[in-house]
């Protein structure tokens, strides 16, 4: 059976564990007032491709990067934009990889869905998700030989979960030990198929033990319940302990993807996860611990607002890519060529991989 971990807040340590707590709430309302923010774009004809929202799946984001350090690979899923921000990508390049802007992540050659920006360790997705899973596994094993103490992690769904690179990433990790973390974000829907008529287990994380490692399942809306078993599991893997999987339990209050209208869910069961919102609980905590909350969502609200329009500048004003820009970037650059490049008006760098 998977370990299930109830809510429980991180070990105190002092003043630098308050900072890090408000800078979690940062973290949730930037990914949502981003996203909303994006959703309304979208609706503007402004997006160019798909919308897959992330709404109420913050916790999970935020709580599993914010232990994560320098030269550690992340692969996220199409609805994981808060991975990007986590990071330390521009947020104005961001904003310009979904608008189709010569100034974004694949330089206007792609849609989010397959942006990645190998320059903050971020790998992009593919529209068959799941895939990622056996590349994660390939920088981890690079960590093993080399050892380095870095670990990879890899988020997938639910529905991914049956795949057969899934398996393979899993069962070739387990069997070398590999420091990998996966991460299920259990949001109940693949699509538009329930979760009973995919499996017959209730915790994917049950599965881990077939491949000789342990699962963790969690209340994916409970911030804290996802830093304090994130922190833990990536300690343990970071020295030594091997690969984990952790099931975040959620639900995604939009459709699929922003032109879904998810007409296929009960309303009743989406009212009842969104009273689970994972920003009003932590507010909830932040309150019980003596924090001035109106003071401080004020303050943030602000700072969000601020850091969104300015992304949003950025990517308008932005060029469109040139035609002729269509035959670039085929193939890696040669190590002279790749010094050579001028950075990016963004001030992130040069991301020129898709």
């Amino acid at each position: 059976m998977a370990e299930v971990i109830h809510a429980s807040a991180p070990a105190p340590n002092g003043a630098a564990r308050v900072e890090f707590e408000l800078q979690l709430y940062y973290w949730v309302k930037l990914i949502r007032g981003f996203e909303d923010r994006v959703a309304r774009l979208h609706r503007q004809n402004r997006i160019l491709g798909g919308v897959y929202s992330g709404a109420g799946q913050e916790a999970i984001v935020t709580g599993i990067c914010a232990p994560l350090q320098e030269g550690d690979l992340v692969a996220p899923l199409h609805r994981d934009l808060g991975v990007f921000l986590m990071r330390g990508v521009d947020p104005g390049r961001l904003m310009a990889q979904l608008m189709g802007k010569e100034t974004g992540l694949s330089r206007g050659k792609d849609s989010f869905l397959h942006g990645g920006d190998l320059e903050h360790a971020v790998f992009g997705s593919t529209s068959m998700l799941g895939s990622s899973l056996p590349v994660a596994v390939g920088a981890a094993l690079k960590y093993h030989i080399k050892k380095e103490k870095q670990v990879a992690v890899a988020f997938f769904g639910e529905g991914a979960s049956s795949r057969g690179d899934v398996h393979e990433a899993m069962n070739f990790a387990g069997v070398h030990k590999l420091p990998v973390v996966f991460v299920c974000e259990n949001n109940r829907f693949a699509y538009s198929t329930p979760l009973e008529k995919q499996m017959a287990i209730d915790d994917v994380a049950s599965r881990a033990a077939a491949y000789g490692f342990k699962g963790h399942a969690v209340s994916g809306n409970d911030l804290l319940a996802v830093v304090e078993l994130s922190e833990r599991v990536m300690n343990r893997t970071r020295e030594g302990g091997g690969p984990a999987l952790i099931e975040c339990k959620t639900y995604r209050y939009r459709g699929h993807s922003e032109h879904d209208p998810a007409l296929y869910r009960d309303k009743e069961e989406l009212l009842e996860w969104e009273a689970r919102d994972p920003i009003p609980q932590y507010e909830f905590y932040l309150e019980k611990k003596g924090h001035d909350l109106k003071r401080i969502r004020e303050e943030v609200d602000e700072r969000v607002r601020a850091v969104v329009q300015t992304a949003v500048d950025y990517a308008e004003q932005s060029a469109m890519p040139r035609p002729e820009e269509a035959l670039e970037d085929l193939y890696a650059p040669s190590p002279s060529s790749a010094s050579a490049a001028a950075p990016s008006p963004a001030g992130s760098g040069n991301h020129r991989g898709s």
